[in-house]
Order: C-alpha cells, then sequence, then structure tokens
C-alpha cells in the first residue's frame, strides 16, 4: 500500500486504523485559527511525483472577493496547486483549508463550496447545453427547482442563453470554455478555480471570458492560473508568482512594481539645448544615468534613471517652467508584468546553467 499524504497536525488512519500523526487531530480541527475574511489558507503545502517536487513548501493566504492570479511557466507547479485545492488529489504534507475546511479530512465541505474548471475543459459533447448544465447542477446536490433556476442564471450570466438548444460538441472553443465555466458556477459556490481559462480562445473570446471573470468577482472569490502574463495583470488585483514548485513573488500589480525600482526610468521631451541638458542632467544628484538624444526638430528626448526608483517629473517640471523650456513629454516608464517576472525569475534560471 502507498504511503499516505503526512499532513502537519493530521493523523493518518489505514482502514481507520490510526497509524501516525495527532491522533486528537479531528476533535482539533475546529479549533485552529484561521482569519474569518480567509477563503483559501495554504501552509507548508508540498507535493512529490516520484523523486520530482512539483510544489515545494508554499504558503498564502487569498481572502473573499479577491481575483488572484497564480503565474508561472508550464511546470511551475501551477495546475498542481489547483488540484490539490480542488480536492482532486491529496498533498504530499502541508496543510490546505478551504472556507475554514480541510481539503484532506472535510473535503466534501470544500467540494460545496467551490467550483472548479480544470485546463483540459471535460464535458459530454454529445450533450446539448441546458441538459448538460442541468445534469451537472443534479450531480452537485441542487433539487429539481433549484437546478432549474441557477441553469438559467449562469447560462445568461455566462452569455449562453442564445445557444441553450445547442450540441456542445458543436461549439466553438469559446463557447465551450463558457460552458465549463457556467458548470464551475450552477452551484453557486464561494470559491472559482479556473486554471488557464483564456487558452485557446480568439482576442473577442479572450474579452468576453476576462469581463465575465471580473463580473465573477463581485460575489464570488476567484483564482486564475495563467502563463500568459498580460492577461493577468488586466484581470487580477493579487499575483502569485510560481517557478520550479516554488512561490518567489506575492503582491498585488502596484506593489510588484517596487521590485523593478531601481531600473525605472523616466522619459523627458524638452525643447533646449543637448549641451545645456547635459550640464543640467549632471547637477542633479537624484540622477544615476541620463542619455540625451536628438528628436523631432528643436526637441530633445532625454533618458533619465533615477537612484532609488525616485520620482523625478515634479523636479523635472519645476525646471522646466523656471527655465523656460517647452516641454512635449514627461512620463515614467511602468514594467509591465513579464519585466516583473522576468527580473523575480532570473536567479533562479541562472543557477540552471
Amino acid at each position: 500500500m502507498p504511503d499516505l499524504p503526512v499532513y502537519k497536525n493530521t493523523q493518518l488512519l489505514r482502514d481507520g486504523v490510526f497509524v501516525g500523526g495527532n491522533p486528537d487531530f479531528p476533535a482539533k480541527l475546529r479549533e485552529a485559527p484561521m482569519n474569518d475574511n480567509a477563503m483559501i489558507e495554504v501552509t507548508n503545502l508540498t507535493k512529490r511525483y516520484a523523486g520530482r517536487t512539483a510544489v515545494a513548501d508554499i504558503s498564502f493566504t487569498v481572502t473573499r472577493g479577491e481575483i488572484v492570479g497564480l503565474l508561472g511557466p508550464n511546470g511551475a507547479g501551477k495546475s498542481t496547486t489547483m488540484r490539490i485545492l480542488a480536492c482532486y488529489m491529496p498533498a504530499t504534507s502541508g496543510t490546505v483549508r478551504v472556507a475554514g475546511f480541510d481539503v484532506f479530512y472535510e473535503s466534501a465541505e470544500v467540494r460545496r463550496r467551490i467550483g472548479y474548471m480544470p485546463e483540459n475543459n471535460p464535458l459530454y459533447p454529445e450533450m446539448r447545453v441546458r441538459e448538460y448544465l442541468k445534469f451537472r447542477a443534479r450531480l452537485k446536490g441542487l433539487g429539481w427547482r433549484r437546478s432549474r433556476e441557477r441553469v438559467s442564471i449562469v447560462m445568461e450570466q455566462c452569455g449562453l442563453t442564445d445557444v441553450s438548444r445547442r450540441i456542445i460538441g458543436q461549439l466553438s472553443k469559446g463557447y465551450r470554455q463558457r460552458v465549463g465555466m457556467a458548470d464551475a458556477l450552477v452551484h453557486d459556490p464561494e470559491l472559482i478555480i479556473l486554471d488557464e481559462p483564456t487558452i485557446g480562445l480568439d482576442p473577442h473570446q479572450i474579452r468576453a471570458v476576462r469581463q465575465l471573470i471580473k463580473n465573477l468577482a463581485r460575489v464570488h472569490t476567484v483564482l486564475i492560473s495563467t502563463h500568459i502574463l498580460p492577461e493577468a495583470e488586466m484581470m487580477c488585483n493579487r499575483m502569485l508568482i510560481m517557478y520550479d514548485g516554488k512561490i518567489l513573488a506575492a503582491d498585488t500589480p502596484e506593489n510588484l512594481q517596487q521590485l523593478m525600482a531601481g531600473s525605472t526610468q523616466i522619459i523627458v521631451e524638452v525643447a533646449a539645448p543637448p549641451d545645456v541638458l547635459r550640464e543640467c542632467w549632471l547637477q542633479v544628484p537624484e540622477i544615476e544615468h541620463f542619455d540625451v538624444s536628438a528628436s523631432e526638430g528643436e526637441f530633445q528626448r532625454c533618458t533619465l534613471t533615477p537612484r532609488d526608483g525616485l520620482d523625478l517629473r515634479p523636479m523635472i517640471f519645476a525646471m522646466a517652467l523656471q527655465r523656460g523650456w517647452v516641454l512635449r513629454e514627461l512620463t515614467r516608464n511602468r514594467h509591465s508584468l513579464e519585466d516583473i517576472y522576468v527580473q523575480v525569475t532570473k536567479p533562479n534560471e541562472e543557477e540552471e546553467f
């Protein structure tokens, strides 16, 4: 018999017989402290497969009402983490709780509170859309009347009303994704877990799915995995960056910008002689590096690198006003999520060579 998962502060049973861990765990389960506002609490989660560690001792919390993106390349551990959260597979060690319930010992309670759409959306292609959603609603424990109500609601939410009598196998990829999302929503779960929800969609379909996800956050908590960084930047209000089974950064996009503060640049286009500009920038101690190049007409384009990521724009505007310079552009380069991801994972990538 294979070894059972070793959960911290839990007991292990084989055929109902205690074989290890904490024998008092079930009685203490409800007594464990949990933030009332937390939907997901993951502590020291690890998952190993035959000598390979897919998830390595990660911890994070997701509060109610958030849209949180789980970012990383293929093989980073995103799907494994989601499958553990959705009770599809056990962890090797660690503790995971959803809405206060342990995913290992109280998986039935957890399943009632989550809607999960895996990356490979499993649908019955021979069924019609409304028929399939009613079938799924009844499987998830909804009564006959309640299932009819919920199916009508989620079909309207997901834009499926016009295709309700269509056979699923004849739908486009975008509509099949919507059916999968409606399936995840049909029992009105507190937490929605979406694994690569926009993969394989065209730009119009991606925009529709993105807006749907934003609307869901008004009444649900949403956890999304993706390796398409611009998509996460548009949808999520907090991000967890994973690489090689570890979480390397976890914060809002705005705070993650601070990781790149040292390489932030100020772009200035101003009508002034280049020699005067160079002399001026040399006298500003807050400027670490600068470059001056000719632009259109009498304008010069200056690229300024401030010390410690300082925002020099108010000072530069005041200087231009004082010296009578005509200012055409004064902007601060914002790094994309892709820049942040490359910066965060760069040390790890270099270690592989």
